[in-house]
């Protein structure tokens, strides 16, 4: 059954942003509480995609805490087990607007299904690897099949759910779901490691992406750009050029520092590719990116609040995972505890966002996530190196809050008011600011961090510990506070920057 597109809100003309008005309130239907409500099918097809979406979420995290058993099984040194990690990030960052705008011309569900298919493929290449080579190159298919995934997915979530309400509790699940994976993967990676093995953790990825291939084709009805133009080549190779320089200096620098050549050269090279890009772009008559999207408010600011949110919540996670492990010396049990009470926290912010925004309009919900986030964060200073488990407890629950808050109002701006036939393009940016964000928070902080620990151990102050142990938890626990400084600061001072954004995109309460 093709998707009915005929009564959608997001086919009719998009009034410019420069006039103050919005999709949402030209669209009559959107204020109808009716239109929130799903058929059997829809709820059926936003499971199959959230899934998907889930599995990716969990294999961003899920390796974490295995990586010293998968060492030392598969004889990695300690230097290179970043290329765990890096080796999925670089594809699934740096491939992701340019997959996104294939899916646009060639069929979205097509792709979707071929994206399904390499990850699951990739996932049994990593469980069976019988060395470095083979688990590294799993590991690079499985980025890429993520990069397939992930904005073939949501340009399918946005084009089978109308503008309004509807699309807002999609997203709204959708939101918590990616939250959850990141999440629970953590948890999940520390006990299946212990009991199963880590190649458990790759097993469970294979097996759960078969399960979303075998009926994904029977839900999934296809969708394209209505025209075929011509793939800005020059675009494509630019921006994924850049990603994938900006990623790999970013992953190296939180391992090895930021005076690595090789870091300086992939930083300032991304740079200069992601300028070219723009450049590019502006030129070319077939875009892979439009600019003029780029210059709605709603686009720019929304993704860059979505950058924002991901990167710095992810590097929260990070840093207390640090904390909770080396400072406080809890168990993976007792920290998979804490994790858990923040995923159930993330669940019901993600039940009740459509409410709020439904109340007080996406915008202001945007705004209230951020500052929620960037003070709960902040609070997480008053940890001590004695002292600290419910105060990070109750920080990181209430972070996720407002985090989830974030997500899901940046999605719906970022959104609102795109035709179906550039949906790919809007999701595609949507999808990288979430995908680039978990990328580069947790290097960009910890990198951060550490400096500060080697500080504070070569200086010997440590807070005034008298070296040891208590000295060793004390400099940790010094790096740890000024990630968790700057990743406070950097949030607020983007919330206050989004809201000025934002100031002339009237949104209207509904409810």
């Amino acid at each position: 059954m093709p998707i009915d597109t005929t009564l959608r809100p997001d086919d009719r003309p998009a009034a410019p942003a420069s006039s103050g008005v919005t999709a949402a309130q030209a669209a009559a239907p959107a204020a109808d509480p009716a239109a929130a409500r799903m058929t059997t099918r829809t709820k059926l097809i936003l499971l199959l995609l959230c899934a998907a979406q889930f599995i990716i979420a969990l294999d961003f995290s899920i390796l974490n805490v295995a990586l010293p058993v998968l060492g030392k099984d598969l004889g990695m040194g300690q230097a290179d087990l970043q290329w765990a990690v890096t080796a999925f990030a670089l594809p699934s960052g740096g491939f992701l607007l340019l997959f996104g705008r294939i899916a646009d011309l060639f069929g979205r569900r097509r792709l979707f299904l071929v994206g399904l298919a390499l990850f699951t493929a990739a996932s049994v290449l990593a469980a069976l690897a019988w060395s470095p080579a083979s688990f590294l190159t799993g590991r690079a298919l499985q980025g890429l099949g993520a990069a397939v995934i992930v904005p073939t997915g949501m340009s399918l979530l946005t084009t089978t759910f109308a503008e309004g309400p509807q699309r807002e509790r999609a997203l709204g699940i959708s939101g918590t779901v990616l939250s959850l994976g990141f999440t629970i993967g953590m948890v999940l990676g520390g006990v299946m490691t212990d009991g199963l093995g880590w190649r458990s953790t790759m097993g469970l990825l294979a097996v759960s992406g078969l399960a979303v291939l075998a009926v994904a084709p029977a839900l999934l009805t296809e969708s394209r750009h209505p025209e075929r133009p011509r793939i800005d080549v020059p675009g494509a190779v630019t921006v994924t050029s850049g990603l994938l320089s900006l990623i790999y200096a970013l992953s190296t620098a939180a391992e090895e520092g930021l005076g690595r050549p090789d870091v300086i050269v992939s930083l300032v090279a991304g740079l200069v590719l992601l300028a070219a890009f723009v450049l590019v772009e502006s030129r070319a008559a077939q875009p892979l990116v439009s600019l003029p999207m780029l210059r709605r408010r709603t686009v720019a600011w929304g993704n860059l609040a979505g950058l924002t949110t991901f990167s710095m919540m992810s590097a929260v996670v990070f840093l207390l995972t640090l904390y909770l492990q080396e400072v406080l010396r809890l168990s993976a049990f007792q920290t998979g505890l804490i994790f858990g009470v923040q995923g159930v926290v993330s669940a019901a912010a993600g039940a009740v966002a459509p409410k709020v925004i439904g109340r007080l309009g996406a915008h202001r919900t945007l705004l209230a996530g951020l500052l929620l986030q960037a003070g709960c964060t902040a609070a997480l200073l008053g940890l001590g190196t004695g002292s600290g488990m419910w105060l990070a407890l109750t920080g990181v629950s209430l972070a996720s809050l407002g985090h989830l808050w974030a997500i899901i109002s940046y999605g719906v701006i970022a959104t609102s008011g795109v035709p179906d036939a550039e949906q790919g393009l809007a999701t595609g940016l949507v999808t990288s600011s979430q995908q680039v964000g978990i990328t580069i928070g947790i290097p960009l902080l910890s990198a951060a961090a550490s400096a500060r620990i080697a500080a504070l151990q070569d200086g010997g102050t440590s807070h005034g510990a008298n070296g040891g142990g208590s000295g060793f938890a004390d400099a940790t626990l010094g790096g740890i506070k000024l990630g968790l400084g700057l990743d406070a600061a950097l949030v607020a001072v983007v919330a206050v920057l989004v809201t000025a954004g934002l100031r002339r995109v009237r949104q209207p309460r509904r409810g």
